[in-house]
């Protein structure tokens, strides 16, 4: 199914947000192609699904987006074959103000990094930017999912860490509770 995926990442300040977690999936996921703008991802969830997601192009934060159901036992396969490594993470989903978040904890070689990421319907939706987000990373390609399976190195990049750089940013909405 085409959708246009929109979203913005954030580092994480703090766990303030785990009190509003309303769900939990562990996800592996790895990437089968090299190319600069477009990528074919193969995720696993629970260990009980699976899902293939191909993206291309990139038009400010908007991008297509194709995604596929498929069988688990060949996701398993086909992360046999993932250029890179294979991303370890658990997605949290916190709703927060009548938008719903996704907070992903890195486990694996990235373990300690936290991005928290909002799906928009929009490049000019404004959210609410809550509390416990530090500095926006949208568009910091050492953040990209894809970036992580490729890095041979612990990206241990959180909000208080001096070792961060800034990214790109964007006018972000107000941060409130």
């Amino acid at each position: 199914m085409k959708t246009i995926e929109i979203e913005r990442k954030f580092l994480v300040r703090n766990d303030d947000w785990r009190a509003s977690a309303t769900s939990a999936h562990e996800i592996r996921q790895g990437y089968l192609t090299r190319g600069r703008e477009n990528s074919v991802r193969v995720r696993t969830i629970n260990g009980l699904s699976a899902r293939l997601t191909v993206k291309f192009g990139k038009r400010g934060l908007s991008r297509e987006e194709y995604e596929y159901d498929i069988p688990y036992a060949e996701a398993v396969e086909l992360l046999s074959h993932a250029i890179g490594g294979v991303v370890e993470k658990t997605r949290y989903t916190v709703p927060h103000r009548g938008v719903v978040w996704e907070v992903d904890v890195f486990g694996g070689r990235h373990d300690g990094l936290t991005i928290g990421e909002i799906e928009l319907n929009s490049e000019e939706s404004n959210p609410s930017i809550p509390k416990w987000l530090s500095r926006e990373v949208t568009g910091d390609k050492r953040y990209s999912n894809r970036s992580l399976a490729r890095s041979t190195v612990a990206i241990a990049l959180n909000a208080g860490s001096p070792a961060t750089t800034t990214a790109r940013q964007k006018p972000s909405g107000s941060y409130q509770d």
